[in-house]
């Protein structure tokens, strides 16, 4: 399809993407994994598949970019402490959108699930992670041209499990507070949305009419998981992050099996 994409859909249909988009910004902001519920919700709705993924990126960057503007708002975020991050991650996942259309990336198959696993096993049996800040175990320089980069990357490139991937390098490699490494890990994904999208963006591959609809609801989903981050902590945060990776592993190892991935 060149472009710009077009689909209309029943109104009942709507309103329900747009409830979905509620329930999707709230996990997302807290422990990601919204595209769980929103990317099968689309494809349900009758969305093609690529449609479905850029109109998922578009929604899903309005949901980043309102939990980013609420953290900062809260004062769980400061733009001098992120400036430079967010364009490490904003050029690794332009980088990664680039190279997914030249490279073989099935390796990332086998990968990911083990990854995802490892982010569950480690907030179960380091349940003191990220109470306090502590000792980084990487410097400033290697974390922000290193580790931040590398993972937007991966996101431009395959994507699932983005936001916990983030938030795990927060606390578990510059001992960030879980608190703050999930408020950063926000606007490095917003950084790392906003490249990908902007590749759909060119494509033509972007529903317009049925994003417009979910952005109402990423932002009302945001909004409240931004200021369930200030209020709950790492008493809330941390059950989602096991739980949001294991699923994103079953719903990937589901997908490895029926051949259809997302």
């Amino acid at each position: 399809m060149s472009g710009t994409a077009v689909l209309e859909l029943e109104a009942h249909v709507l309103i329900v993407l747009a409830l979905v988009a509620v329930g999707a910004g709230f996990l997302d902001t807290l422990a990601g994994g919204g595209g769980l519920l929103t990317v099968p919700a689309l494809l349900l709705a009758g969305v093609p598949p690529v449609q479905a993924l850029a109109t998922n990126k578009l929604q899903s960057s309005a949901g980043t970019l309102t939990a980013t503007v609420g953290m900062a708002r809260l004062g769980l975020l400061r733009f001098q402490d992120i400036r430079t991050p967010f364009l490490a991650s904003l050029v690794g996942s332009a980088t990664g959108a680039t190279l997914v259309q030249v490279l073989d990336v099935r390796s990332l198959d086998h990968i990911v699930p083990v990854v995802l696993v490892g982010i569950a096993v480690y907030f179960v049996l380091v349940p003191s992670a990220g109470d306090v800040e502590c000792q980084p175990r990487i410097g400033r320089g290697v974390y922000r041209f290193g580790v931040v980069p590398a993972i937007g990357l991966y996101d431009g490139m395959f994507g699932p499990g983005t936001g916990s991937f983030f938030s795990l390098a927060g606390v578990g490699l510059r001992g960030q507070h879980l608190v703050q490494a999930t408020a950063h890990a926000k606007a490095f994904n917003l950084a790392s949305n906003m490249a990908a999208l902007g590749a759909f963006v060119v494509g033509g591959k972007v529903v317009w009419s049925i994003g417009a609809v979910m952005i109402l609801g990423q932002a009302c989903g945001a909004s409240l998981g931004s200021m369930a981050v200030a209020r709950g902590g790492v008493r809330l945060i941390r059950p989602l992050i096991v739980f949001m990776s294991l699923s994103m592993t079953a719903r990937y190892l589901w997908g490895c099996c029926i051949g259809v991935f997302w």
